[in-house]
């Protein structure tokens, strides 16, 4: 039996976000606004001025110990299997991709200082639901992907309470079409039509967002 390499690429993440943290907190705290600004925490109006940066630095930055235990949590058990199936840099690729997508749509649609790694995390969930819908024929990955979409949308409602919705959406949305793109070869072979369709699905659906916003403030 082939022994299953070590998640590395699950460990340098959550090493990295809560490096970020303890810096926040020395730095003034965590749920300071002005420790968040100075981190790179997603402000619209900063964004528009040029720090495009804000819509990929929020993906390692968390307001508050609970905020980051709970991603850091769901990140590790999330992350051993994607990165499983997917293999690192598709991991890592999919973590970035989606994290980005996150903070687009959220800078579109949320007014509000925000950060966190949740915009990531659901787009592990989309590339889950990616794997449920290409491979539905393996009892694991279709019992495994409804686990996940009944967590999605547990957490969507929670969407309703002050949780930035629209970044896990979008964080979503971007996992599931990335997911796609960079393929999963370590379990099975996805379409070239639906590789090639969901690549330019994902570049349209972004820069759309992307330039409404921009054009919005």
């Amino acid at each position: 039996m082939t022994q299953r390499a070590r998640p590395t690429a699950t460990y340098i993440l959550i090493i990295i976000n809560i490096v970020v943290y303890l810096l926040m907190t020395i730095a003034g705290g965590s749920e300071n606004t002005a420790v968040l600004i100075g981190f790179g925490a997603k402000v619209n109006q900063l964004i528009v001025n040029g720090q495009w940066w804000r819509l990929f630095t929020p993906m390692f930055i968390h307001i508050g110990l609970q905020h980051i235990v709970l991603n850091m949590v769901t990140l590790y058990f999330i992350g051993l299997q994607i990165e499983a199936l997917f293999g690192k840099w598709r991991f890592v690729l999919l973590y970035l991709i989606s994290g980005l997508g996150g903070n687009i749509a959220s800078f579109v649609f949320s007014p509000s200082i925000s950060a966190g790694a949740s915009t990531s995390i659901f787009g592990l969930f989309g590339a889950f639901l990616m794997l449920g819908e290409s491979f539905r024929q393996n009892p694991y990955i279709k019992a495994t992907a409804k686990q996940f979409l009944i967590l999605v949308i547990l957490n969507l409602g929670l969407g309703f309470t002050g949780i930035d919705i629209a970044g896990h959406l979008g964080g979503l949305l971007a996992g599931f079409l990335t997911a796609y793109v960079v393929g999963v070869p370590n379990f099975g072979e996805i379409p070239t039509n639906k590789k090639v369709l969901s690549g330019i699905a994902l570049a349209i659906i972004y820069v759309i967002l992307a330039v409404a916003g921009f054009k919005q403030y």
